[in-house]
Order: structure tokens, then sequence, then C-alpha cells
């Protein structure tokens, strides 16, 4: 029941954000203005006429802290994962054993919607959060058309993913353990990793990427067609960035995971199939796939 609210709710909300795109409503905002100063006042002064109260804080919080954060996120973690490739390297598991079929047809499509839209959210995120950087204009104002378009096959790719996977992303006492060792990570050895058939570190994204990204669309329509006073205005933008720093962080732990922490792991999201030692040894408690295995 809760699931078909929550699919409802999303499912509404991006229809209302789709039908807004449509009829062609803006956000009055400058990037290419010469102060972050000017740029925001020049958003709620022109809508507002109380907007000077807390705005220094907003500022401070929003355009210094917030950018020092995202360029931190985008520079210390993935120096930590060269560190972590040099010094441990990517864990390999053999195909002798057979293959298991992981992920349906319909998982994975589900999934590379979602992959691929979230993708660009983060990528046209920071580039508006770095307008300056980029000098403004036309390339950021694009940028925020694609964010809402995005948005919107995000919204409905997350809502049928999150559907599909949440029995299997549910909390179990042995995730504890797994947070306790990093997954086996920091280790070379081949030893059975308490995780099912996702482990805790998966269902930590899951539920950030599906839940958080309900509450990024929440925010960012408010934001969108400045449907708020300048108060709660104010309360969601911060909401949105800081969460979307978050997001960001797990995005680029879960492509490096993807990518090189476990020698081919991507493939498995793109033919179903995982290498039964790999399910042996990182999802040791789960014994519900079906054994579908190929030479």
């Amino acid at each position: 029941m809760k699931s078909l609210k929550y699919t409802a709710a999303t499912l509404a909300l991006a229809s209302g954000m789709l039908a807004a795109y449509a009829a062609g409503h803006q956000v009055i905002w400058s990037p290419a203005s010469s102060s972050y100063l000017d740029g925001v006042r020049a958003i709620f002064g022109a809508t507002f006429s109380d907007y000077r109260p807390w705005m220094d804080q907003f500022i401070y919080f929003q355009h210094v802290l917030g950018r020092r954060l995202f360029f931190g996120i985008l520079v210390l973690i993935p120096l930590l994962f060269l560190i972590h490739l040099v010094l441990i390297g990517p864990k390999r598991f053999s195909h002798k054993k057979g293959m298991v079929y992981y992920f349906s047809a319909l998982s994975r499509l589900v999934h590379w919607v979602a992959a691929v839209s979230f993708t660009l959210l983060v990528v046209t995120g920071l580039m508006v959060i770095f307008a300056k950087p980029l000098g403004g204009g036309g390339l950021v104002l694009q940028a925020r058309h694609w964010h809402v378009v995005c948005a919107v096959i995000f919204a409905m790719s997350g809502t049928a993913m999150f559907l599909i996977w949440v029995k299997d992303m549910l909390p179990a006492p042995y995730d504890i353990k797994w947070f306790l060792i990093l997954g086996g990570y920091l280790s070379r050895k081949k030893e059975p990793v308490p995780a099912g058939r996702f482990n805790a570190g998966q269902k930590v994204w899951f539920w950030l990427a599906t839940v958080g990204g309900g509450v990024m669309a929440w925010t960012g329509w408010y934001i969108y067609t400045l449907g708020a006073e300048t108060p709660e205005l104010r309360l969601y933008v911060l909401i949105h960035s800081y969460l979307a720093a978050a997001l960001t962080a797990f995005f680029l732990i879960h492509l490096y995971m993807s990518l090189f922490a476990i020698k081919g792991a991507i493939w498995s999201m793109i033919s179903g199939y995982k290498p039964l030692e790999e399910v042996e040894i990182l999802h040791s408690r789960f014994s519900r796939f079906r054994v579908k295995k190929r030479t």
C-alpha cells in the first residue's frame, strides 16, 4: 500500500513538473551575474519585498560553503579511490564455476534509464552550481532546462526501480557487520562477505537515490516555479543543495564500484549474469538466486 502511494505521489509530481516545463515556467536567474549576492537578490528582489532577513546567512551556506562542499567531493573522493586502486586494486572473480542469472531484463532496462537520467542530473546540476566559472549564459541556461527534463525521467524510472527492488533493499542484521569490515574492500583476500542480494552499501545508495530523489523532486518543483514564500524557498534551496551533495558523493562511489573496484561488475547490468564465485563471496547470505548457469 505504501509503495502504491509513493508511486502515485511521484508520478503526479513528475506529471506536474513536465506540465510546468511544457508551459514554459522559468526561474528568474542570471547565471552570468557578476556577484552571487547580486544573483540571489535578483531572484528574491524581483519577486518578494522581504528578501533581506537572513540573506547573508543563506548566501554563505548556499554559495560559499555549498560550493566548497561540492568541490571537496569532486576532488577528495576520486583521490581516495585512486589510492585504493593503487594500494589494493580491484577484486577479480573467475568465470570457471559458471555464471548466475542475477538481473532480469526489466530490472536492467529500468536501471539504465534511471542511471542515464541521474548521470545527466548530476552533470547539469554541477553546471548550475559552478555557473560562474563556466561563464554562465546560454550554456548554463540549457543545463537548467535539461536538469528539469531529466528530473521527470528519473522520477518515473526511480519509482519503478523502487517497486522492483524494495524487498531486497530492506535492512538486515548482517548489514552491520558489512559496514564494520567495509564490505571487505580494504583487503585483497577473497573471504565471504555478509550480504544478501544487495550489500549494505548498495542499500544505502538505493534509499538515498529513491527516497532522497523524491525529496529532490519535491524541493526542485518549488525552486523551479518559485511556488513558496521566501523563508520556505530558501529552506528548499538549502535542502536541495546539500542533499544533492550527498547524492553526488554516493554516485561517485557507485561508479567506482561498478567500473573499477570489482573487475567487470558493470557487465552484470548489461547481460544480467554475475560470476558464481562473485555471488558466493560478495553476497554470501543470498540464496534465492535462480541457478541459471552459463559456462
